[in-house]
This record gives structure tokens, sequence and C-alpha cells, in this order.
């Protein structure tokens, strides 16, 4: 990892938020909130890319004065800076329902998204009066989660990665965080050459893998360090920082 070239010219960093951005208390810490001011004010662009809503991301996007997109819920939703939808992907409503049978079925917990709200164990009455956005099943038990995986990929309609190694999330086909980051970066003139993307899980594998500069954070599943050309130190070591002050900041 510590031979990858040093000539990098990143425009755009992408970060992950939960396992990444965030430490285990869900916060940003002080060193690298420093680090994407700095950032920020060398003229990079910083662009939170999360599997969580706009709702659950928008708070932290606004506190580190973020000015550009944000890529949302999977790469589902696009928002521009002035927090504006640019891109939607709907999953359809009769998806939604076969998997919520699935965990049913096997008596696992789960959550989806819906253009509206975040429903954890719950739905509404009919499924289909909302739009959807994402499912996810939360599964311990590991013979349990690689039942439903298959049954997954069998359908062949799905995007399919995790943000823990106990999860399953569910978008639709074709639809993560890689093909968000290239929208947004066909509307701000900057190749996907010019990308730094940080992440720790399989639902940033695709952005890592096709960012300029893919970095996975130390505590990071193995299938993404084995993807990156980088790894950093860990979400509780402000692995962000340590990236940023590297490849950007060069200090």
């Amino acid at each position: 990892m510590e031979n990858v070239k040093n000539d990098y010219d990143i425009k755009l960093v992408a970060l992950d938020m939960d396992g990444t951005l965030l430490n285990n208390k869900g916060e940003i810490s002080f060193a690298n909130r420093q680090a994407i001011k700095a950032a920020q004010e060398k003229g990079i662009y910083v662009v939170l890319s999360t599997g969580r809503s706009l709702k659950t991301s928008k708070e932290h996007a606004d506190a580190l004065e973020l000015t550009s997109y944000l890529v949302t819920v999977n790469g589902s939703e696009i928002w521009d800076e002035k927090r504006e939808l640019v891109e939607r992907n709907l999953m359809k409503a009769e998806s939604i329902t076969w998997m919520w049978e699935l965990t049913k079925q096997h008596k696992t917990k789960f959550w989806a998204i819906s253009t509206e709200r975040n429903w954890h164990d719950e739905m509404p009455e009919d499924v289909h009066t909302m739009e959807w956005l994402k499912f996810g099943f939360n599964i311990d038990d590991d013979a349990t989660r690689e039942l439903i995986l298959k049954e997954l990929e069998a359908k062949g309609e799905f995007e399919l990665s995790n943000s823990t190694l106990k999860n399953i999330e569910v978008n639709p086909l074709g639809i993560n965080k890689a093909k968000g980051l290239e929208i947004v970066c066909g509307r701000l003139g900057i190749e996907m050459k010019h990308v730094m993307a940080c992440g720790d899980s399989r639902n940033d594998l695709m952005m890592i893998k096709e960012a300029g500069l893919g970095v996975a954070m130390g505590n990071a599943q193995d299938v993404v360090k084995k993807a990156a050309d980088w790894v950093t130190g860990t979400n509780e070591e402000d692995g962000v920082a340590e990236a940023i002050h590297k490849w950007i900041l060069h200090k």
C-alpha cells in the first residue's frame, strides 16, 4: 500500500459517514473537522457519500459547513449545495413488500428508507402509498444472512452491499455511491481520477474502486482494504484527517 504513487491531483473528497467520518459515538472529531475545513479552504469539494438519508446526514453536513453535493442512501438520492434534489432512484413497492415478507419468514430485524422517513422494524399499513429508496436487513446469524443474500441475488434486480458485517443493504440494481459520485463529478466538471474516496464497508467498495485514489479506513472490512489504494487510520484515530493531510494538504 505504501508504494502507491504520490502525484494525485485531488479535486474532490468523498467521505462515507458511519465507520469513516464519524467515530464510534457518532461524532466528528476535532481533527477531522479541521482537516475538512482546510481542504475546503484550498478549493477542494468535500462530498458526504453515505448510506444514510438526507434527514440523518444533513445536520453533519451543515455542521461542517459543506458547500457541495450530498450523495445519500447509497446513491439513491443526490442533493446539490442548496440541498435541493438533483436525482432520485426509487425501488418498486413490490420489491419492498417481498423483502419485508422475507424478514417475517426468517424472523430478522430490518429497516427501510422512504422519501418521507426511516422505518425500523415496522412498516406502514400500505407500502404502495410511499416512495421507497432502500431496504436493509440486520441479521446476527451468519447462516440466515447467507440464505437471504442468495435469495436476493437470485432476483437479479438489486444492488447488494452492507454497512456492517451483520447487515445487508439493498438498492435498485446499478445504484451505488460510485454512480452517485459520477453524476456529481459530471455536474462539477471533474473526472473520477481526481476523486479521493474514503470508506470502510461494502457499500463503499464501488466508489473506492472507481475513484482515482481509494482509501480504506483502518477499521474497514478486509474486502475494502484489498480494493483500496491506501489504508489510513481507523475512525477512532482520525483516519479521514490523516488521509486529507497526506494526499491533499501534503503535511
